[in-house]
């Protein structure tokens, strides 16, 4: 179809009038699909200069740790570079069993259920097990991944003000009790850096006969005694009754998990449409997720590192006069405002050595707009102080601070 054709098509009428994108990287200030060619843990190379990384969530610096590699190595020799079916048939490894015995044990659940994306674990879990006529209930602050598969399951949806639980009990409340029911939450929110109110979810889930979801995408290897988690960290293991997560963050690699009852896990295996119908998690992956596990529990004093820098970030944003709102974890936005703003500042950064994440509508207010930064234990104090240094002078050029 050539040019001609495919403007009498009114479905790509909404391409051709999409401009935003091609205005700013015609000014040199689009801040997405930067191409990293390559890694060295916390520093990366993208147009051939060396930038510090403080935009990702690789929380405990597991992606370039030796036993990790040598272990995914050994995987794609022996098993090869794919498993070319799902779960469901040809494509369960017994690296996926193994991992899926770990996980369950190191979250004090019964079983496990591994899923080739974090994305796709929450798909898998909330429209496998939510169906019509039931209700789950979100979190206005949700990830994506949380509102995408609510609206697979085809139940009644209910958003509640972010960690308002009068707000949820208000909506329980009047949808009564005696219909299938689930609150799904993240355990820590992506943007803004906060943990939700485990304590109060358990309560009005109890009252109201509903499960209780948490999505710890951004909690696992962070919180928790042991870096077992949300529900680990407020001592409410036995009270959550499923944990979801990834393994794209602190375990280095790419996949997800749900946790939770035998039962439960036993009826996505045959219910899950995300899980029996996509191909599974390559053994190089899984075995490196494997290894992850292992050195996230014999190496805890890489989460010690990593709360170190966390509180080193967030002391030197605050008294630079930052705004940094309400985190309680390694992610730290930085309020900026104007989304024109942001991208120079994003811009300005990116120049002088710092990598970070522009936050912008309809993420968050249009007045609101941040940059996202994260830490990662490997971070050195020489790292933070420079990325700082150059807040602190790109700030106040721009009048943030």
């Amino acid at each position: 179809m050539n040019t001609q054709e495919l403007q009498t098509v009114a479905l790509f009428d909404k391409c051709r009038q999409f401009t935003k994108a091609r205005e700013l990287q015609a000014v040199g200030l689009y801040p997405y699909f930067n191409p990293i060619s390559e890694s060295e843990d916390t520093v990366v190379v993208i147009d051939g200069q060396k930038r510090i990384m403080l935009g990702s969530n690789n929380y405990l610096g597991l992606t370039h740790h030796p036993r990790v590699l040598e272990t995914a190595t050994r995987a794609l020799t022996r098993y090869g570079s794919g498993c070319t079916g799902s779960r469901f048939l040809n494509g369960t490894l017994d690296l996926h069993e193994r991992l899926e015995s770990a996980l369950a044990e190191f979250l004090g659940k019964e079983s496990c259920l591994v899923f080739s994306t974090g994305y796709s674990a929450n798909l898998g879990l909330i429209s496998g097990l939510v169906g019509r006529g039931e209700v789950v209930y979100l979190d206005k602050l949700d990830h994506a991944s949380i509102v995408d598969g609510a609206k697979l399951s085809y139940a009644d949806t209910e958003r509640f003000n972010h960690g308002d639980m009068g707000n949820l009990e208000r909506r329980m409340e009047r949808n009564g009790t005696g219909r299938g029911a689930m609150i799904v939450v993240d355990g820590v929110y992506s943007m803004e850096g906060n943990i939700a109110d485990v304590p109060g979810l358990v309560r009005v889930a109890r009252k109201y006969g509903a499960a209780l979801a948490l999505d710890d995408a951004h909690a696992l290897g962070v919180l928790g005694p042991n870096g077992d988690g949300t529900a680990a960290h407020f001592g409410a293991i036995e009270d959550v009754d499923i944990i979801a997560g990834t393994f794209s963050k602190s375990l280095a690699s790419i996949g997800g998990f749900v946790a939770a009852s035998e039962s439960v896990i036993h009826y996505l295996k045959h219910h899950s449409r995300p899980l029996i119908f996509t191909a599974s998690l390559p053994p190089a992956n899984t075995a490196g997720v494997l290894a992850a596990l292992q050195v996230l529990q014999d190496e805890p004093e890489r989460r010690e590192r990593l709360w170190s820098n966390t509180r080193h970030l967030q002391a030197g944003f605050r008294s630079l006069g930052f705004e940094i709102g309400p985190t309680q974890t390694p992610i730290v936005p930085v309020l900026v405002g104007p989304l024109e703003k942001t991208f120079v500042m994003w811009r300005r950064l990116f120049d002088a050595g710092v990598f970070t994440n522009p936050v912008v509508s309809p993420a968050v207010p249009p007045t609101q707009c941040r940059l996202r930064t994260s830490l990662m234990a490997t971070h050195t104090f020489d790292q933070i102080d420079f990325a700082l240094e150059q807040f602190a002078r790109i700030g106040r050029d721009l009048g943030v601070i």
